[in-house]
């Protein structure tokens, strides 16, 4: 069994990075990606793969960490106590971090048995686009900008730091739903953030954030479970230099990806993303019934 090359780590690398924060599901391009790569098979490699493709997380969530750092020191300040709105912004991504803190811990074995396969992703993509062609126009249906005189709080639009924590939970149990790959964990955050009042920019911003914890902690989660496991770690079957490449590339891809999104949700919403994510489903579908993309055992 051949380890991966240097350019299946960068092809792999930029699919995470790209599609990392992009609501269009990076886990289940990364399924996808690899399966056309040959790379799910043998059943050592796959596994190792299935790790690989979680731990380069950690080149987007760099990313995120050097873009965001004046939001991430403003919630510094609010844990010392001298920013009221850095402390509602920290408090309200903990609350929304802890569902998918304990399901995730409960389900992960379950759900890489049963949905990391080219099928299901499929199914949630195509669900996951008819949600986002959807979202823009309930919205502005919904939502209202504030008023003078209007006493109606609840169908305002509000903004990150202003989200109370009854719609941070909210956001934060809607995330539970990207354990299913190919749903997307940043489909759910901004869809959900939408829901919950947060104009589409606002809720990429929120996801982005939330992202920090989550995927932070499915990365170690995964890596310290792939060193202590009894089979040969990923490193050992992948390569480690190849490891190290994916996580450099992915942090460029993301960082690069990340800015050009916030750019285009300002002017256009989410609906492209969901028309995308229909095509694509209707492409691998296709190849799946043509034998071109395989449903790895």
């Amino acid at each position: 069994m051949d380890p991966i090359t240097i350019t299946q780590a960068i092809i792999l690398g930029i699919v995470e990075g790209v599609t990392e924060y992009l609501p269009v599901s990076s886990t289940g391009h990364l399924i996808i990606t690899a399966s056309l790569l040959g790379l799910d098979t043998p059943a050592e490699r796959k596994e190792a793969v299935d790790a690989f493709t979680i731990v380069i997380q950690g080149g987007a969530i760099l990313a995120v960490l050097g873009l965001y750092r004046a939001r991430i020191a403003q919630m510094i300040r609010g844990l010392r106590g001298r920013d009221d709105g850095g402390r509602r912004l920290l408090v309200n991504l903990v609350i929304a971090f802890l569902p998918a803190m304990v399901l995730g811990a409960l389900l992960n074995d379950w759900i890489v048995a049963q949905l990391f396969h080219p099928a299901p992703v499929i199914v949630a993509l195509a669900l996951g686009g008819l949600a986002m062609i959807l979202m823009g126009p309930w919205q502005r249906r919904f939502y209202h900008d504030p008023r003078p005189g209007d006493p109606d709080v609840v169908h305002t639009f509000t903004d990150i730091e202003h989200l109370t924590w009854r719609r941070a939970l909210g956001i934060g149990l809607l995330q539970c739903v990207a354990m299913w790959p190919g749903t997307s964990r940043s489909l759910m955050t901004i869809v959900g953030g939408m829901i919950f009042g947060l104009r589409a920019r606002h809720a990429a911003e929120f996801s982005f954030l939330l992202g920090l914890p989550t995927l932070g902690g499915a990365c170690v989660y995964r890596v310290v479970r792939n060193l202590l496991s009894d089979e040969p770690s990923m490193f050992t079957v992948l390569g480690g230099p190849e490891v190290l490449v994916g996580i450099v590339v992915a942090f460029i891809a993301a960082a690069l990806a990340i800015k050009w999104f916030v750019h285009y949700l300002s002017a256009h919403g989410i609906a492209l993303f969901g028309w995308y994510r229909l095509a694509l489903a209707a492409v691998l579908a296709v190849l799946l019934l043509r034998g071109t993309l395989t449903i790895a055992p």
